[in-house]
């Protein structure tokens, strides 16, 4: 298989991996089209399908915190993407390096990680 087979994911959709290129750190998770996915190739940024708002998004577009490509990898079912990137400000919509910054402890989630920006500053509207 020479490329993502997205006919086998949701409504056409793979489930995408952010991964910090330098770190490993775990940055996302976010979900890639076809059309989302040759963006992505041939700018060398991330760009992602957003179910929410039913379009492309260029990860990066309101905040400025875009992920370079470093490298991308597919999965041996060809069904799940990875990207290896180079990661620009906070990754997460709200503020943090990675969307992962909650632990669980004792059968409830922490927060475990420092804020990197303030999302009401970085986001033109209210963050969900």
């Amino acid at each position: 298989m020479s490329a993502p087979d997205f006919a086998r994911g949701v409504n056409g959709l793979l489930p995408t991996i952010a991964q910090d290129a330098s770190s490993k750190q775990v940055l996302m998770f976010a979900w890639m089209s076809w059309e989302a996915y040759q963006e992505t190739v041939q700018t060398g940024f991330a760009t992602y399908y957003s179910r929410s708002r039913k379009r492309l998004w260029r990860k990066g577009e309101e905040s400025g915190h875009r992920q370079r490509i470093v490298e991308i990898r597919m999965d041996c079912d060809a069904d799940c993407i990875l990207l290896l990137v180079e990661q620009h400000g906070a990754a997460c919509h709200k503020g943090y390096a990675s969307c992962f910054f909650r632990k669980e402890s004792d059968g409830s989630f922490v927060v475990d990680h420092e804020r990197l920006v303030d999302p009401d500053e970085v986001y033109k509207k209210t963050q969900p």
